[in-house]
C-alpha cells in the first residue's frame, strides 16, 4: 500500500467473480501512466461467489490494492459511499465492477478535475452496450431526474467518474447514491460536467438491476432526495 497516493480508484463488487481481475490488471495499467502514486480500492458488498478470493488475488499480485469487505450485501450505494470515504487520494475516481466501464477513459474524466475546472465529472456511456428496454428507460428516467433534481445529466448512471476529495464529506448515505451523486455535488456547490466515454457489453456474471430497480425504486429516491436537498438547513 502507497504511504500517500495521488489518487485513489473506488470499485464496488457484488458478485462479480471472473471479472475482478481482468478489470483491475487493466485499471493498473491506466493508473500506472498518471505519474502519481495511487491505491485501488475494491469493495465486495457481501458477494456469496468467489469474488472474495479473486480480490485476495488482487492483492496478492498488485500492492496498490486494499479491499473493504462488508458484512452481508448492502447495496451498491453503501459500497460506493464506504469506498469513497476510504480512499486517501486528493483525487477519487469510480467505476462500476461489472467490466463494462473502461479505465482508458479514466484521464479523460481526470484531466479537467486536475486542472480545476471541475470539481466532478462523470461519464456519458452515449453508445451505450446494454439491452433496448433498459437504454429506452435509462434515458426516460435521465431526463425525469434532470428536471427535477436540475443536474441534466445525460447519463447520471454511469459510474466511471473523478472527483476531488473535498466532495466526499459532502455526500451522505442515500438509496441509489451512484445515481444521484452528481446532483448532490451540484447543490453542495461543486462544478460538474460530463463527457462522453467507452461502455462495453457484459460478458461475465449478471445484470444486478431489473424493472423495479430501473423505474419504481429511482422515482421514489428522486422524491425523497429533491425535498432532502430543498429543506433548509
Amino acid at each position: 500500500m502507497t504511504p500517500s497516493p495521488r489518487y485513489s480508484l473506488v470499485v464496488p463488487f457484488y458478485n462479480e467473480a471472473g471479472n475482478i481481475l481482468p478489470l483491475v490488471g487493466s485499471a493498473v495499467e491506466v493508473l500506472a501512466t498518471l505519474g502519481g502514486p495511487f491505491e485501488i480500492i475494491l469493495v465486495n458488498d457481501g458477494s456469496t461467489d468467489g469474488t472474495a478470493a479473486e480480490i485476495a488475488a488482487c492483492l496478492a499480485r498488485w500492492s496498490q490494492c486494499r479491499a473493504l469487505h462488508q458484512p452481508r450485501n448492502l447495496g451498491q450505494a453503501t459500497a460506493l459511499l464506504d469506498g469513497l470515504r476510504a480512499a486517501r487520494g486528493a483525487y477519487v475516481l469510480a467505476m462500476d465492477g461489472d467490466g463494462q466501464n473502461d479505465p482508458r477513459d479514466l484521464p479523460q474524466l481526470l484531466a479537467p478535475v486536475e486542472a480545476g475546472t471541475l470539481d466532478v465529472a462523470c461519464g456519458w456511456r452515449h453508445d451505450r452496450h446494454d439491452s433496448w428496454l433498459r437504454r429506452k428507460m435509462s434515458r426516460l428516467a435521465n431526463a425525469v431526474r434532470g428536471r427535477v433534481l436540475g443536474d441534466h445529466l445525460h447519463d447520471s448512471g454511469c459510474q466511471l467518474r473523478a472527483l476531488r476529495r473535498e466532495v466526499v464529506p459532502a455526500l451522505f448515505p442515500f438509496e441509489l447514491l451512484q445515481s444521484f451523486l452528481p446532483a448532490i455535488a451540484m447543490a453542495a456547490g461543486f462544478r460538474v460536467g460530463e463527457f462522453r466515454v467507452r461502455h462495453h457489453p457484459r460478458t461475465r456474471g449478471e445484470a444486478k438491476y431489473g424493472l423495479r430497480q430501473l423505474w419504481l425504486r429511482p422515482t421514489l429516491a428522486m422524491l425523497r432526495l429533491r425535498r432532502r436537498l430543498r429543506a433548509p438547513r
